[in-house]
């Protein structure tokens, strides 16, 4: 099961994500990761330390966004990640594609370095 919450304002969304992102429910990311994009936002970040288990078609569903990303100038971070969830990032080599950090804090200083 996957409940997604979002929060907006100043032009930076973060998405919550909270339980576990398989096949059955990444349309629902998609669909909240398209709608952020549709707006006129500069940082999209995930807060990940709600999430369980992440599988290949919910990684997809942020790679499929990569591009429309660098094209629409968005800064997309991943946060909060357990280490379960975010080896899989890394042995996937997405941790060099997308910017992941420890925490909020981290996420938050790498946006205002920016």
């Amino acid at each position: 099961m996957l409940e997604i919450s979002k929060q907006i304002g100043q032009g930076q969304a973060t998405l919550f994500l909270e339980g576990q992102v398989d096949a059955s429910n990444s349309v629902e990311l998609d669909e909240a990761v398209k709608a952020l994009l549709d707006q006129d936002l500069k940082t999209i970040m995930v807060d990940g330390s709600g999430l369980e288990y992440i599988s290949s078609a919910g990684l997809g569903v942020f790679m499929s966004y990569l591009e429309d990303f660098e094209e629409k100038e968005v800064r997309f971070l991943i946060y909060g990640l357990s280490e379960k969830v975010a080896n899989v990032f890394h042995i996937l080599g997405l941790d060099q594609l997308i910017t992941i950090k420890a925490n909020k804090e981290e996420a938050l200083q790498t946006i205002n370095e920016a």
